[in-house]
């Protein structure tokens, strides 16, 4: 039995998936690749099963099975197709640890199906708690699953809280970059492109989420995400706007002392931090000066023009099926978007529109929200403005 740490990637062809694979590259003497899996980029995932020599991949796509099972048969390593093999394979008792970079809701079942077997989660999906937070962090409490968040700002909050538990939080601070378009009004956001909204200032993701922190609804997100993680009223949470991105988060205790924790805008050292839990592993990631920003600046959030991150705080506070079709509607949003089939502000009104006529639940089960989310992508959808 192999003495490293036996690591199942789900999306692992995606933005954090690929920053992943870079880790254990430069960690293999402390982490092994078990399981990875992608939708459809099956070129990329064979390259990598290749190098990672894992137990498993799983393709999202049934159509391309034959394609990777015939790229990987001399090389042993087992071929998988579809979603239920996917919510199957994070069971392999290699497994200690699932790292969830799937986009969007379709992270939900196989991360309910590795709590469910044991399996730690590094957690890179928020929509996963943003849509079933309470039915997700009551399966780990039920499973004793601990879920190590990948987030830049709830890794921040979660290495603030290291050593603090018994001292209670009075709020958490979460920092945001502002996004390419800080500080214009709705009348420049009017004629926003997909092409400049696709081009974020500081960090390097993939095209949804880099869509959803132009328009601050990824912020919005990560408010619903640590309501759910830091067991927090949503009042106890804050969003400031600090350009630079070097203060990840910060955690103020009921003292009034607060603990931040800074460092490069890179997902490398969250995705590290997560994935060798507790241990800090020696690496040679680029050091933060302090000389190269001799000036950080905060500012307050801009609600009324980035409208997002309000409905996303209304959602939280609200409760119920209320995020889950918050996040299905932002989805379609985006893909609409980068689609051109709407503008950047009519992202915001398409996701009211579903609020407003998907029904509110109060205290849905998982079939639930389910039935939220399919619907609210259906009416999103049908929206023309």
């Amino acid at each position: 039995m192999s003495t490293t740490r036996g690591i199942a990637i789900l999306g692992s062809t995606g933005s954090i998936g690929t920053q992943a694979l870079d880790v254990i590259r430069e960690q293999r003497e402390h982490l092994h690749v078990e399981v990875l899996s992608a939708h459809g980029n099956c070129d990329l995932l064979i390259e990598q099963a290749l190098e990672f020599q894992p137990n498993a991949v799983v393709i999202g796509d049934v159509t391309k099975f034959d394609h990777v099972r015939d790229a990987l048969f001399d090389a042993g390593i087992k071929v998988y197709a579809g979603p239920e093999a996917l919510e199957q394979v994070v069971e392999m008792d290699g497994i200690h640890m699932v790292l969830t970079a799937l986009v969007g809701a379709a992270g939900l079942r196989p991360t309910l199906r590795a709590i469910a077997a044991g399996k730690h989660i590094a957690l890179a999906n928020k929509e996963t708690l943003v849509v079933a937070g309470a039915l997700v962090m009551e399966a780990a409490r039920k499973h004793r699953v601990d879920i190590h968040p990948v987030d830049s700002e709830h890794s921040a909050i979660y290495q603030c809280l290291a050593g603090e538990v018994l001292n209670p939080i009075e709020k958490i601070i979460l920092t945001a970059s502002g996004g390419p378009f800080r500080g214009r009004d709705r009348a420049a956001l009017a004629s926003v492109t997909r092409a400049q909204a696709l081009k974020h200032p500081n960090w390097t993701m993939g095209a949804k989420i880099t869509i959803d922190s132009a328009s601050l609804m990824n912020k919005g997100l990560e408010v619903i995400e640590a309501r759910w993680l830091f067991d927090l009223p949503m009042d106890a949470i804050d969003v400031v706007v600090h350009p630079q991105s070097i203060i990840h988060s910060c955690v103020q205790f009921e003292d009034g002392s607060i603990k931040a924790q800074l460092g490069l805008p890179d997902m490398k050292l969250p995705i590290q931090y997560a994935l060798g839990y507790p241990r800090r592993l020696p690496n040679a990631f680029p050091r933060f000066s302090f000389m190269d920003y001799p000036s950080l600046t905060f500012e307050q959030p801009d609600m009324e023009t980035f409208r997002n991150l309000a409905l996303a705080f209304e959602a939280g506070r609200k409760g119920g099926n209320a995020a889950a079709v918050l996040n299905a509607a932002n989805e379609v949003a985006v893909a609409r978007f980068l689609a051109d089939e709407v503008t950047f502000l009519g992202m915001t009104d398409l996701i009211e529109h579903a609020l407003a006529r998907v029904a509110f639940e109060a205290a849905p089960d998982l079939e639930g929200l389910l039935a939220a989310d399919a619907e609210a992508r259906a009416v999103a959808a049908e929206w023309r403005g």
